[in-house]
């Protein structure tokens, strides 16, 4: 079992490096400045999409928060409805 854990390891190990050695090979065929130059502006994007989504993380945070608050309004109110609502007992 091991011994197959290995294995799988030492293949996806082989994999990322591959992977690794392509990305820089993709920066290597590229001067120096423009390498730079685009690794900066792919940071850049990546931080906005970031920033993007942790936006809409404290959004969604809202809206549930705000749906909390309706529904105890809600469950409020029908308490209210409900003991107003009492029928008059039968003489």
């Amino acid at each position: 079992m091991e011994d197959t854990r290995d294995r799988v390891c030492n293949a996806t190990d082989a994999v990322c490096d591959g992977l690794r050695q392509i990305g820089d090979f993709s920066y290597a065929i590229l001067p120096r400045d423009i390498a730079h130059a685009v690794g900066d502006l792919k940071k850049a994007f990546l931080n906005q999409v970031r920033s993007i989504v942790d936006w809409e993380l404290e959004w969604i945070d809202e809206r549930v928060a705000g749906g909390d608050k309706i529904r105890e309004e809600w469950r409020e109110k029908c308490r209210q409805n409900t003991a107003g609502d009492v029928p008059p007992e039968a003489v």
